[in-house]
This record gives C-alpha cells, sequence and structure tokens, in this order.
C-alpha cells in the first residue's frame, strides 16, 4: 500500500466515509429519511440517506482499498465521477424539495474537493512492480 497512491487513499477516504456515516446517524435521530433540510455534523448537513451513502462509498474505498491496485484505481475514479456529478448537480439542489440528501454549501465543496482528489489519484499512473507490467 506504501507504493500506491490508490490504495492509500481508498484505504483512507473509505476509512473517514464509514466514520462519517456511523456518526451521521448520532446527529439524525428523528430526522425524516429523506429529509431535504438535514441536522448538523461539524459544518455538513446530513439525514440518514446520506448516512447510509456515506456507508456505501466508505466501505466500497475501503475494501478497494484493502485488495489490489487495479481495483483501488476504478473505485477511485468510479467514486470521484460520482462526487463530480454530486457536487455540480447539489449546486442547484440547494433549497429545493428534489434535495433528498440534505445538501448544503459544505457538502456540495467537500463533494467537489473529494471529487478532484480521487479522480485525479485515480486517473493518473500508479506504480506498478516491473514483475505485473509483463
Amino acid at each position: 500500500m506504501r507504493t500506491s497512491p490508490n490504495r492509500l487513499i481508498a484505504t483512507v477516504f473509505g476509512a473517514v466515509y464509514l466514520l462519517v456515516g456511523l456518526l451521521g446517524f448520532v446527529v439524525t435521530s428523528g430526522i425524516g429519511f429523506t429529509a431535504t433540510e438535514g441536522a448538523k455534523l461539524i459544518i455538513f448537513a446530513v439525514n440518514p440517506l446520506h448516512n447510509v451513502i456515506h456507508l456505501a462509498i466508505g466501505a466500497a474505498l475501503l475494501y478497494a482499498g484493502l485488495q489490489n491496485i487495479q481495483l483501488s484505481r476504478g473505485v477511485n475514479t468510479s467514486v470521484g465521477a460520482v462526487y463530480l456529478l454530486v457536487g455540480i448537480v447539489g449546486l442547484f439542489l440547494l433549497n429545493s424539495p428534489l434535495n433528498i440528501i440534505a445538501l448544503n454549501g459544505a457538502d456540495n465543496v467537500l463533494h467537489l474537493a473529494s471529487a478532484v482528489l480521487l479522480l485525479g489519484v485515480g486517473l493518473s499512473m500508479d506504480k506498478f512492480p516491473a514483475t505485473a507490467r509483463a
């Protein structure tokens, strides 16, 4: 894992998103599953659906990071692309009844920043051992 930026980023992001998903349930008791106004987790708005999504993404990233470089690259790129889409679409969903994952401005910034990092690492060349190239 030390020689693979993709495995490292997938593992770290996976652990962080799992933790955020779990902590989100602590602050969202009494909030509707798809409430458009979520509870605050530091500066981020979350609702139970948002927490479930964090858990799923965290699990996928962590699993990929613990497996191999190719899977890590694929998952980093896929999650990065989804976060780019969510970050852009989220800008138009604020204060909308379609905002079923309770996005706020801080969420959008975080999703766009995560997208840039995950896509940047996922689409870059990773170091492969010489035997893996043959």
